[in-house]
């Protein structure tokens, strides 16, 4: 269902202070949203740790897999990362990761997910499983984007709907269609893990935090929180969202993000 003009994103630069100064918490896709051509730039990685240096939150919440969270938990100034689209949450405190499963993820629903994956190499032969499959517990992610040949965004829904066949769940990102056999989608988590680690329940949260992103798969998100942002590159997805982004930067992928966070630490008087 395409976004009608009423509900279509406006500048970022309408963001207002009044709103901005109440954000406690970012939470960011990473594919195509914190990176260019792949790559996470030294822009969004300052962004990062200005965040950090603020006091202000930063939660990646990505379709990229556990292994992936581990990792980016440890080693990047996050207070947490979401990960396989909301299938588990991870965080570092006092030295130790911690790791939290949605309800539903389970290793032996996603051995289900073989069979899907055969049924969609067979039917779209061009297609071919993710790079990072091997890192992944829950889900099946087939890559229409991220390695060469490129595949179109309508090749992208041809494997969403075999993974519809299936009875499975699947969302199209910027680089991959991710699928499986669960409950869980990103806001589900956020909400899980604003309340478990952060202490907060969801309409607070909401109301203190934005979010940041670039597909459909951010879709849910960019529907439930009070402030969200989409980076330039959305624009490409709007025509199949129904649930758009409430604001819209003038970049593209990370330097969209850098100028979000640019705009949100204008009105933090601590930040450099």
């Amino acid at each position: 269902m395409e976004a009608t003009i009423e509900n279509k994103p406006r500048p970022l630069s309408e963001w207002s202070t009044t709103e901005r100064q109440t954000i406690k918490y970012v939470f960011a896709d990473i594919d195509d949203t914190m990176t260019n051509e792949g790559k996470l730039g030294p822009s969004s990685f300052e962004s990062l740790w200005r965040l950090h240096d603020a006091d202000i939150g930063i939660i990646p919440v990505t379709g990229r897999p556990a292994g992936w969270c581990d990792a980016i938990a440890r080693q990047w100034p996050v207070i947490g990362v979401i990960g396989e689209n909301g299938a588990l949450a991870f965080w570092e405190s006092n030295g130790k990761v911690h790791r939290l499963y949605h309800d539903d993820a389970s290793e032996i629903n996603a051995k289900k997910l073989d069979a899907v994956r055969d049924d969609i190499l067979q039917r779209i032969p061009e297609s071919r499983v993710a790079g990072d499959q091997f890192a992944r517990l829950f889900d099946l992610a087939i890559d229409f984007a991220e390695e060469l040949p490129r595949l179109s965004l309508d090749t992208a829904k041809e494997i969403q709907q075999i993974f519809v066949e299936h009875g499975a769940t699947a969302k199209v990102s910027s680089i991959h269609v991710n699928g499986w056999f669960g409950s869980w989608d990103k806001q589900s988590m956020v909400q899980t893990f604003g309340r478990e680690h952060l202490g907060l329940e969801w309409d607070a949260l909401r109301m203190c935090s934005v979010y940041v992103g670039d597909s459909p798969n951010d879709e849910p998100l960019f529907k439930s929180f009070d402030s969200s942002i989409g980076v330039a590159n959305v624009v490409e997805f709007l025509p199949q969202m129904q649930f758009p982004p409430t604001y819209v930067t003038q970049k593209s992928g990370g330097f969209g993000f850098a100028e979000a966070i640019d705009l949100l630490l204008e009105v933090r008087k601590w930040d450099p």
